[in-house]
């Protein structure tokens, strides 16, 4: 039987950044198309699990160690990714530390989840509104009929 033709795989971590007030939370800025803000993440490799895969492309390209904390969702729209279906698992997670940029992000900053910038790459929009409501109402994401 041939080998069945998927989604490609990956994993982001919304970080928190429990040493400052509020929380505020880490965005990259891509390097690569898509352009835009992102939450920290990417493609996992083959034989790694999810959860190493978020914690090693946080470290790339933040440069913090998390530790994650919660699996706030899985988002699987075929058209989230302008490069072709890639699916995410998404994790808020928490560190301590001045982030920096590097591997794929060309640049970073911390935002409070009162306000993000406008150009986000991918679905992160509907993923951060998720994460709000996740901190606001303790509510992870809801199943979504698309």
């Amino acid at each position: 039987m041939p080998r069945p033709e998927t989604p490609l795989l990956a994993a982001d971590a919304i970080i928190e950044l429990t040493d400052q007030p509020d929380r505020p939370i880490v965005l990259i800025e891509r390097k690569y198309v898509p352009y835009g803000w992102a939450i920290p993440g990417g493609f996992v490799d083959v034989g790694e699990p999810l959860e190493k895969a978020a914690i090693r492309e946080a470290l790339e390209e933040t440069c913090l160690m998390i530790k994650l904390k919660a699996l706030l969702g899985i988002y699987s729209d075929p058209k989230r990714d302008e490069r072709g279906h890639t699916v995410t698992a998404v994790y808020v997670a928490e560190a301590c530390g001045q982030p920096r940029a590097a591997d794929d992000a060309i640049n970073l900053q911390i935002f409070t989840i009162d306000v993000f910038p406008m150009q986000l790459a991918f679905d992160h929009a509907q993923v951060l509104a998720d994460y709000c409501r996740y901190r606001k109402e303790g509510m992870l994401t809801p199943l979504r009929n698309i």
